[in-house]
This record gives C-alpha cells, sequence and structure tokens, in this order.
C-alpha cells in the first residue's frame, strides 16, 4: 500500500525497465503495452501495486483503441479499488471517459465485461471513501456482483484483505476504542477469524466488555489548542483611523 508522495511516484517494487518506461517517452509507445499489461498481472498475482504504470496502460488505450482489453481496465479498478482514500480510482476513471463505446473487445465473441462492472465497481469506490464498511461488504457479497468476484477479484490475490486494510486505517484515524462486534461489520470478519487479525494487528480486545484498544496515534487523539493573537494599541489605533478615513462621506464644498 502507498503510504508516501514518493513510493506512489515511485515503488521500491517497481523493475528497472519499468521505471525506464514510465519515466520516460517510451510510455506513449503502443509497442510496450503488452509489458505494461503482463506487469499488471504481476501486480495482482504479488500484491503489489503501482499506479502510474497503470495509467500508462489507460493512457495507452485512449491514444490506440484497438489496444483496449476490457479485462485489463477491470483489473486495473480493482487494484485502484484498494487504494482508498487515495484518488487514484478517481484518476483512472478520468481516462476511461474519452474511450470510444464502438472501441472493439479483445475477444469479439464475448460481449464487453466493462459497461456492466463499472457502475458496481464506482458503488464500491463511493461506499469506501465513505467509510461506509458494512454497507461495502454488503454489495460486495451480492448476488449482482457474483460476475466480479468469480472472474476478477477471486484472481486478485489479497483483494479483501486490501479492502480490510482501508477499513482499519479509517480506524486506525478515528478510534481509541471500538465494539468488536462493530470492527467485525468493517472487516466482514467474526469469532475466531476477527480475534486473530486483530491480534495481528497489535491491538487488545477485552473479553469481558467485547471493546477493542486501539494504540495512541497523532491522528486518534484529541488535544485542544488555544489560539491567541496579540495585537498591540498602536496597531489596533492604524486600523480604526483608516477605517474612519474610508467611511467618512465626502461633502462637496459650498460656495
Amino acid at each position: 500500500m502507498v503510504t508516501s508522495a514518493g513510493n506512489w511516484a515511485s515503488p521500491p517494487t517497481r523493475p528497472p525497465l519499468i521505471e525506464t518506461l514510465v519515466s520516460g517517452v517510451d510510455r506513449y509507445n503502443p509497442s510496450n503495452v503488452s509489458i505494461l499489461e503482463d506487469y499488471l498481472y504481476h501486480q495482482i498475482r504479488s500484491e503489489e501495486y503501482d499506479c502510474l504504470a497503470n495509467l500508462a496502460i489507460l493512457k495507452l488505450y485512449q491514444f490506440n483503441p484497438n489496444l483496449y482489453n476490457p479485462d485489463v481496465v477491470i483489473n486495473i479498478l480493482i487494484k485502484a479499488l484498494t487504494s482508498a482514500p487515495f484518488p487514484d480510482f478517481s484518476l483512472c476513471i478520468s481516462l476511461l471517459d474519452e474511450h470510444p463505446a464502438s472501441a472493439p473487445s479483445a475477444n469479439p465473441d464475448e460481449p464487453d465485461p466493462l459497461p456492466q462492472l463499472l457502475p458496481v465497481l464506482s458503488a464500491l469506490h463511493a461506499l469506501l471513501q465513505q467509510c461506509r464498511f458494512p454497507q461495502f461488504w454488503l454489495l460486495y457479497r451480492a448476488d449482482d456482483v457474483e460476475t466480479l468476484r468469480d472472474n476478477y477479484t477471486v484472481e486478485c490475490v489479497g483483494f479483501e484483505d486490501a479492502v480490510r486494510g482501508v477499513a482499519v486505517r479509517a480506524v486506525t484515524a478515528a478510534f481509541t476504542s471500538i465494539g468488536a462486534a462493530r470492527l467485525g461489520s468493517y472487516l466482514d470478519l467474526s469469532g475466531p477469524e476477527l480475534n486473530a487479525y486483530v491480534e495481528k494487528l497489535g491491538w487488545t480486545i477485552d473479553a469481558s466488555t467485547g471493546v477493542v484498544s486501539i494504540p495512541s496515534n497523532p491522528d486518534n487523539q484529541i488535544e485542544s489548542t488555544v489560539v491567541q493573537e496579540n495585537i498591540q494599541l498602536p496597531q489596533l489605533a492604524k486600523i480604526i483611523t483608516h477605517a474612519a478615513q474610508t467611511s467618512l462621506p465626502v461633502v462637496p464644498a459650498v460656495n
């Protein structure tokens, strides 16, 4: 997961060849699209993530509609989905706006699945952005989303854990303690699975009360801040004098 702007622009797991393609003019060379697509599938299998490389694929599809592969686009959106609350998903969507509806599919014998799945992916992204995690899991487990689960996210190693990571970041920033049942609804976990996950995070759970304690961090600590302004009397006098001069009506001279 991206933790800084530097890692977002140049992930430490990015191979030198991909670094060369992404950083130079070769990123617009359509002959390199297969290299970038192979790198995407490497990300799918290895839990790595490289937004800029994936955006380069979408840009090549934008310039060269004949290269368009809907399965690649869907996998890019799935990877971007787990980067919330970062704007990666919106960046990817912005490059799809210019995609012509009549662009040929990579497999002429099968319909393009993107028009059907794009609204679902957008809805899932909106729920993650709004931190509505129980609703996310409810939609994700729905029968209507079976195609997405069975054909795409099942191939994306660690997808569900990556979504749980989004929830964990939100909880870490907002809570010092949270009920186990509520946390379980955010993570789609319960019982021993939830207990094991909480332990892996280094959090503690009180078995008697069912309350999970979250370690202190700069985001979940409430600190009052006193803002004190020091205005000297001469400064105030200048302000009052200036206001009086600018607000006085202009009286015409009488002969």
